[in-house]
């Protein structure tokens, strides 16, 4: 609960934060035009463009993905049954940044490279999954799944440095680059309601199974003689958890280390249940990359790639977090 009234006051705070300058007076104005009139001189249609064209989108945008991100985090590590697991482990990442570089360079638009990007990211985890159905049946399946995600992601990173060096170097190279890095500025309410259905239909199953993640942990023989079937169980997290993941990348580019963090920071609050961790993971990693969007549009005049600043603060605070959140997964 206090997470949920933190994550509305920062959302409402971030909108009236920027170069242009809204007060919180103005900011219910032009959500309760019938009610409140709008002062201090500024024009109500650019308060309405500024609020609802530019930021609330993008502001909606970085909470759902970092909602998203660190959800598929926890689900990927409960799965796993390790905390160094991240949701691009089995190549979603990677696979959504060779779409969106090839939907760049046939010179498509925003929508059709969002869509370029949320299918080849599930492509790659397809393929992880199915090659590790062919060689993971006689030995540890779950080492064999992570071993062909880390073969297949660095194959599409591969195919990725391979669409780099064939782009035009003044348009193509340089739009692929930018948009590798992570971002929000682009974000359309449309795209926004674009990632909410992928998103909610994934994130439902998740909700409804966390339970079983617990019993998971105990490894697959105990499971099973608990009555889980493990292999369908892990099919439909996976698929989940790549659905959210494509879904995230594919509107915001490559930010990394959300999945990984938050939820470590999660189960330091909550402990290693699932039941708690899957959802406090939701308002937690919201609440964060709204605060490092707000700190990558603001802190200098030109915008920071939102990847580009979660990875400085995510890699010394992931060693922080080693140091001192060892007993989390006890």
């Amino acid at each position: 609960m206090i997470l949920s009234v933190l994550l509305v006051a920062g959302l409402m705070l971030s909108i009236v934060i920027g170069r242009y300058d809204i007060s919180l007076h103005n900011l219910l104005a032009t959500f309760f035009p019938w009610f409140i009139k709008v002062n201090g001189g500024q024009d109500a249609a650019m308060l309405n463009t500024v609020v609802f064209n530019v930021r609330l989108p993008r502001l909606l945008a970085a909470v759902i993905v970092g909602g998203a991100l660190s959800m598929s985090g926890a689900a990927y590590q409960g799965i796993f049954r390790n905390p160094m697991v991240s949701p691009d482990i089995l190549g979603a990442a990677a696979g959504a940044g060779f779409g969106a570089a090839v939907g760049i360079l046939l010179s498509f638009n925003f929508f059709w490279i969002q869509i370029m990007s949320f299918i080849f990211g599930l492509i790659a985890v397809g393929v992880t999954y199915f090659i590790s159905l062919r060689f993971g049946r006689s030995s540890n399946p779950t080492l064999v799944l992570v071993l062909t995600g880390l073969v297949v992601g660095t194959l599409f990173s591969s195919f990725i440095s391979l669409a780099k060096f064939v782009a035009d170097p003044y348009s193509k190279l340089p739009a692929i680059t930018f948009w590798l890095m992570g971002g929000l500025s682009s974000v359309t309410l449309a795209d926004v309601g674009l990632l909410v259905v992928p998103v909610v239909l994934a994130g439902i199953p998740l909700l409804m199974l966390r339970w079983r993640l617990n019993v998971l942990s105990f490894g697959d023989e105990e499971a099973r003689a608990m009555g889980i079937d493990t292999n369908r169980l892990r099919l439909i997290i996976i698929f989940c958890a790549t659905l959210m993941t494509a879904a995230s990348v594919s509107i915001s580019g490559m930010v990394g280390w959300v999945g990984l963090v938050i939820p470590h920071l999660v189960r330091m609050i909550t402990g290693p249940d699932h039941k708690a961790v899957l959802p406090v993971s939701v308002l937690v990693g919201g609440l964060y990359l709204l605060i490092v969007d707000n700190v990558a549009r603001n802190t200098f005049s030109m915008e920071i790639p939102l990847g580009v600043l979660t990875s400085i603060i995510g890699a010394p605070f992931f060693i922080y977090l080693m140091l001192y959140g060892k007993k989390s997964w006890s």
